[in-house]
This record gives C-alpha cells, structure tokens and sequence, in this order.
C-alpha cells in the first residue's frame, strides 16, 4: 500500500496560498443539486463538489460514517496522512487529474477505518466547469487481513534470512521459485534475479546426478538426502547436506520441493582429520591396517590398467614378544621405528608400506617384472635388518620372515591376494622362520584339509554321531584281558560308514572343538561300562585318551570327574593317557595338578608313545605317571633295527626300574609278542590280538573272559 509521507499544505489558490474554503453545509445549494437524491440513495460514502471546490456535500454514506455533514473532507483522514493527501489533492485541484488512495477515515465513534478513496473530475458540456466526485469503500476488513499476511509473510521472510542454512523452494519442473538471503550468498546469485533456474545447474557437474536422483524421490514424496561439495571461484570448498522434502496439495501431488542445504564443512574437516588419524600408526607413522586395505584395491587397479604386475609382502617379526619381554616395550618400539624407516628408504616412492599388527609390515610394490624382480624386492627388505640396530647398549636387531603373493598372477581379488600372501608367511613360519616365502598353490592343500576336518568334527559333535571303540589289552604272558583303550570312531554313512580320527586331526588341536568331541565320546564311553556293570560283568579299566589342548584351561580333572559320578563310574576303572608332548606344552603347571588330582582319586595315568618326544628322566621321575607306552612305529623295526632295538630295551629296563607298567601297541606278530616280553613289556595290544571293536564286542568277550575264568 502506498502512502506518501511529508506533503505541503493545501490551498485553493496556489499564487495566493490560502487554504481551501470551507465547503458549505448540506443545506447550501451547488450546480450539481440535482443529483444529490441520487447520491443518497447509494450504500458507498460519496462526497462531490464543483470544479473551484467553493461547495461541496457529501451523501448521506458520507455523514453517517463519518459524522461530517459539511465540512472539508479532509478533515476526517488520519493524521499521519493529512499532508501527504493535503500535497496530493491540491496538485489534482491544479491539474484536474484523478488519484486513488487507501486512507483511513475517522467514523463517528472516532475510530478509523481503511477505505479505497478515489477522486475524480469531471467536466460539463461547455468545458468550462465541473466537478469534483469523491467516493470511499470500505476495505477495513480486506485490509487488515492483507496487512496481517504481510507481516506473516515478511516475519517468515526474515526468518528464512536469518538462518544460515540455504533454503530453496523449487517448482516441480526443477526450477528454483525462491531462495533465502543465506542461499543466494552461498550460490552467488542476487535476490534480485528473480531466479527461473535449473535447480540442478547450481551444484557442480560431479553430483549433479546425486541431486537429480534426489529431486525425483521427492516428487515421489519421499524425503531424500544427498552430499556434495562445492567450490566457487575466490571461496574456499564448502561440503553441504541437503534434504529434499515435498510439499503436497490436497490430491497428494507436489505442488513445491523444499530443499535445506546446510553447511556442513566443519564437521566433515573433523571427520576427515578424525579419519586421516584413524589411518596412521602413531609408533611409525605409517598407515594402519584400516588404511591399507582401502589402499590395496585401487593399487591392483592401477597395476590392471599399466598392464604391470603388482607385488604384495606381509612381513613378521620373529620371536618379537621376547624382545618386548625381555628389553621392554620401549626396545620393541624403537626397533619398528628403525625398520620402518628403512624399508622406506629402501623401495621406490610408489611402493606403499603399513604397519598391520604389533610386529607385522604389508608391502604393494608396483611394476614387479617376473620371479626374478619379486626375489630381488623381497631380498632388499629382508636385508633392512642387517645392519645393527642398538637398544641401551644391547643389539636388538633380531630375525624376519615374510609371504609374498603376485597379483594377476595368483589371483585378481585382493581380499584373496591378502590371504595367500598370509599363508606363504606362516608356512613360512612353520618350516622354522627367518626367510621369504612366495604363494604356490598347493600351500592351500593342507590348509583345505584342516579346514574340512574341522567341519567334519563340527558336524559329529553337532549330529551326535561320536561313538567309542576298544582294542583289547593282552595281559603277554598269558593272552589274559586285563584292559582296553577306548578309541574315537563316528558314524557317516555318506562317507564308507565308520571314520577314523584322521578325518578329525585338526580338531585336536582346537580348545572348543577338542573338548566338546572328548567330551561327548567319555559320555558314550561311561554309558557303556555303566552298561556292563549293570550286566553283571567284570569290567577291566579303560584307558581314554587326552589331547595337550584340553588342559589349556585348568579345570579337566574336575570335569572328568563330574562325568564319572554322574554316571556313577568308579574312578579305579580308567587310565588316563597322555603325550610326552602334553608335558611340554606351556600349560604343563595345569597338566600335573590335573594328574596329580585324578592319580589321588585312584586313576591310573599313562604316559603314550614315550620315545618320540624329548623325553626327560628328571621329568619321568617327576610327573605322576603309572605306565609307560611305546608307539607302534618302535614295534614294528624292534629287533630288526638296532637302534630302535637298543631304545625300547632300554625303557624297558627304565620302566622295570622306576615300578612302571610297560606297555607296548601294534603288535601284530608272535615274534614281536615274545621279544618285547623278553624286553620287560608285561601288555601289549595291535592286530595280534584284536582290532578295535564296537561295546557290544566288548561285552560279549568280557562275558567270555568271565566264563573262562
């Protein structure tokens, strides 16, 4: 709404400036009476006067709103408007041109009302009069509405400019209808342009397709979300986050998009800082492992596409923690610094290194030409650990052993590049460290292997097809039954029916799947004496066997002997059996607390295939052990290979010396029977005798041992 503000006072007589007249009363006759019945008959507010405004006389609108039956007109404007209108009247009085105006009017009652006041002249016939015709409507109601919606409407514009996030409104076409202060600041574009563009053309040409895969969601009327970075000429990048939002009619069309794009620079400058420190090894400052396995496939890729060929090294530090045991964790750490260091200096810039473990580099190498460069690559960063590295006082150099894979030639697949390099180092490993190792394919063999045989033992323990059969003890000198070792059998008709512990080997050496297996066959195996015991029969001790893993915890005397009252198994009826390789293993404090508490409860502990161990007398002397047995494989060359000959005679002096049980397996001749009794052997079992045999078997020949008796 116009309303001019500082006008002059009005006059009639613009050369004299007297004021106008005072304008007569409705009483007072003008040339235009005439009309007047007219005028008063009409609901709008008109007020008339001649050409000179000498008279003048409103209708009777005029006098009942206004409550001004003969007076200046003017004299009823707001005072805030009088001399803007004052100036605007006279220059129409001059010129006789029409004006309109919203003013408001004093009523009656003295309050004011908006009205749409229009004046317009119109002269006679002969040109030389007229008069003057003002009339007033009443637009209170209309105008207070619109001045309300400007005032929402310039609050919500204020407010849209105050934040600082850029909002957009875009038609459904994809051109920008509207953008706050914040928005155009950010863009480069003027309020004033009136806007009409391309939405998308705002963002750059890289996430132009995220932003037209967004505006299509939300015509759809989902919300979608998308993240681009921004960078305008003489400004530093900006990475904003917008959301798009519709606005729906009521059909549930789009009639507008509302797009929020918010500043979100800041926060990805941390997270990039957060990341870039999340991908450094703080000891070397070389990337992580994290970083390295982001690096690896865009470095395959770059190899793929130079036609190269690329090299991967995983290297590990041999018998590290000793270092960090016996020097410290400060010698340790200044040894990888060392190493580091030199191995970036001594590999091309192209070459990127990470530190992916305590003691544990991984190496890319790019344009590796043939078997001959990989061993020459590999060469120079073994060598990095030849020159002495000292430690307060101390050279800590130490020893290195490494796995190499070749990419294309073993595989294309980094995440299967890493593997095969990881199983070059540890086969590495398993043949005594200290070397290079390259990736060949039979390396998986065994890995294939102990992986189907841990599925298998899986599958037993979960199937419940773990069973136990017995191979007889012969007492020798009289073929007596005076014993059994109860033996790991499971039932798989797909493969032949009965498997034989081999098929489980690597189980053995699985804490989890090793127990859960012992455990399930000692549950079949006390079933089964529980059995004959209740037949009546006269059971003799069964000998059960225990791998070194299953007294890695220190609690399998206690679980062995809660079976057996559970099954209410009198412990004098099982001998224990394990390795010589069981006392070696680090967990040996828990092995002898574990026989010495099971000895005390009256079960009998046998030491298996003494011999092939690194067999200790002090250690003999030591542990509780009741028997002693030798393997098969000294059985069979007893008396035809004089070493062997002179070892087994010689424990069995041993063992008749320190009151132990001799017991010799796999006999299968009359000849080895009577050269190991001769040897001291009082027992033995193989083929000679019986092969192992299911607990029905047993029962029966326990039965006939009792019938014989």
């Amino acid at each position: 709404m116009s309303q001019p503000t500082q006008f002059k006072k009005a006059s009639r007589n613009r050369a004299t400036s007297k004021s106008i007249p005072y304008i007569a009363a409705r009483d007072d006759r003008c040339d235009c009476e005439p009309a007047h019945a007219t005028l008063d008959a009409l609901q709008p507010l008109v007020w008339m006067a001649d050409s000179a405004c000498e008279s003048g006389w409103g209708n009777s609108a005029w006098t009942d709103v206004t409550g001004i039956d003969s007076t200046d007109w003017l004299q009823a404007i707001h005072p805030d408007s009088v001399n803007s209108i004052r100036e605007l009247w006279e220059a129409a009085l001059a010129h006789g041109t029409h004006f309109q105006e919203e003013l408001r009017l004093r009523t009656r009652s003295g309050d004011y009302r908006w009205f749409l006041v229009a004046a317009l002249f119109r002269r006679s016939a002969d040109q030389a009069n007229g008069h003057w015709y003002l009339t007033a409507t009443d637009i209170h109601e209309r105008t207070l509405a619109r001045q309300e919606l400007h005032l929402s409407l310039s609050m919500r514009e204020q407010m849209l400019n105050a934040t600082v996030d850029c909002i957009q409104i875009l038609r459904p076409d994809g051109t920008l209808a509207h953008m706050n202060l914040a928005g155009c600041r950010a863009l480069g574009i003027s309020p004033d342009s009136g806007f009409g563009m391309k939405w998308v053309e705002l963002f750059p040409h890289e996430a132009r397709l995220a932003g037209q895969r967004a505006l299509r969601q939300a015509l759809q009327g989902g919300t979608a979300r998308f993240s681009c970075r921004s960078e305008f000429p003489g400004t530093a990048p900006q990475y904003r986050e917008n959301t798009l939002s519709p606005i729906m009619d009521e059909d549930g069309q789009p009639i507008c998009i509302l797009c929020v794009s918010r500043d979100v620079t800041l926060q990805q400058q941390a997270e990039d800082r957060l990341r870039r420190a999340g991908e450094v090894d703080e000891l070397t400052g070389l990337p992580n492992r994290r970083a390295f396995n982001e690096h690896l496939r865009p470095a395959l890729g770059q190899a793929r596409d130079n036609g190269s060929a690329a090299l991967l090294m995983i290297l590990n530090l041999d018998h590290f923690k000793y270092l960090n045991e016996t020097l410290g964790h400060a010698a340790g750490d200044h040894l990888l610094q060392v190493l580091a260091r030199r191995i970036q200096g001594c590999l091309p810039e192209s070459a990127y290194i990470a530190r992916v473990g305590s003691d544990e580099f991984a190496i890319v190498v790019q344009d590796i030409e043939g078997d001959e460069a990989l061993q020459r690559t590999a060469a120079r960063v073994m060598a990095q650990l030849d020159p002495p590295i000292h430690y307060a006082g101390k050279r800590i150099n130490g020893g290195m052993s490494m796995g190499c894979a070749l990419y294309p030639r073993d595989t294309r697949d980094p995440v299967v590049l890493m593997r095969q390099a990881d199983i070059a180092l540890n086969d590495m490993k398993a043949c005594g460290r200290g070397g290079m190792r390259v990736y060949r394919a039979n390396m998986m063999r065994p890995l294939e292997e102990a992986a189907a045989q841990l599925e298998h033992a899986r599958r037993i323990v979960r199937d419940g097809s773990v069973k136990p059969y017995y191979q007889p003890k012969i007492r020798l000198h009289d073929r007596k039954l005076v014993g059994m070792e109860a033996l790991l059998r499971s039932q798989n008709p797909e493969h032949g029916g009965l498997q034989m512990p081999a098929m489980v080997q690597a189980a053995f050496r699985d804490f989890d799947l090793s127990t859960r297996m012992a455990e399930a066959l000692r549950t079949r195996i006390f079933s089964d004496i529980a059995q004959w015991l209740r037949a009546g029969l006269e059971v003799v001790p069964v000998s059960i066997n225990a791998s070194p893993v299953e007294f890695m915890r220190d609690n399998y005397a206690e679980l062995l002997l809660g079976q057996l009252e559970k099954a209410a198994v009198a412990p004098h009826l099982i001998e224990l059996e394990v390795t010589e390789h069981t006392l070696n293993e680090r967990c040996a404090d828990y092995v002898v607390r574990a026989l010495t508490l099971l000895r005390r409860e009256g079960i009998h502990v046998a030491l298996d295939d003494f011999g092939t161990g690194h067999s200790s007398l002090t250690r003999l002397r030591n542990f509780p052990v009741d028997c002693l047995k030798i393997d098969a494989g000294f059985v069979n060359n007893f008396g035809t290979d004089p070493a062997v000959t002179a070892v087994v005679n010689a424990i069995g002096q041993i063992g008749s010396a320190l009151s132990l049980e001799l017991v010799a397996e796999g006999i299968e001749t009359e000849q080895q029977c009577r050269a190991l009794e001769a040897a001291g052997f009082s027992i033995g079992q193989g083929h000679l005798f019986s092969e192992a045999v299911s607990g029905d078997a047993i029962a029966a020949r326990l039965l006939e041992s009792m019938a014989l008796a």
